[in-house]
């Protein structure tokens, strides 16, 4: 199981690479907002911040940013080694790799790069990626499991 998480944590981080490089060069070069439906827009971004671009105008270095996230994948990793049931470890690879992948932004371009843009209605939510997108699910199974998973015993 091992070797396989690695795999899958590589190729999530590969995809979400290869999609912010496809970005880079449609979106960013020169900045253009390309609608693709009345509520989807790829977007340039920058996220400077944290989650949803929080904190984006402090004066936040990337590199606290970056040793902040890793740090979290670190106890993320040891979760995973100890977790023994499969839709927590598959979660916590969702959530390991998106974060890797949002730090490779980081330690690379100095922010990270967000483009999706959903809205519609009068709502806007803020610019995401890929990488967001595999915390949120990632996120959402720990959730789930938390809440409708069989009971665990406590040791």
């Amino acid at each position: 199981m091992q070797r396989r998480a690695l795999v899958t944590v590589i190729v999530l981080i590969a995809i979400d690479q290869l999609v912010k490089h496809a970005m880079l060069v449609m979106v960013f070069d020169p900045p253009t907002i390309i609608p693709v439906t009345f509520f989807l827009n790829l977007v340039p971004v920058w996220n400077r911040g944290i989650s949803f671009g929080l904190f984006g105008g402090a004066e936040v270095s990337r590199w606290i940013l970056v040793v902040l996230a890793l740090v979290i994948v670190v106890f993320l990793i040891v979760w995973f080694v100890r977790a023994g049931q499969i839709v927590v470890r598959y979660a916590l690879l969702l959530v390991i790799a998106g974060a890797l992948g949002n730090v490779v932004d980081r330690v690379v371009y100095g922010a990270v790069v967000d483009f999706i843009d959903i809205h519609g209605f009068g709502w806007h939510w803020p610019a995401f990626n890929i990488a967001d997108m595999v915390i949120v699910v990632g996120t959402a199974m720990l959730i789930f499991d938390g809440l409708f998973g069989s009971p665990r015993s406590l040791k």
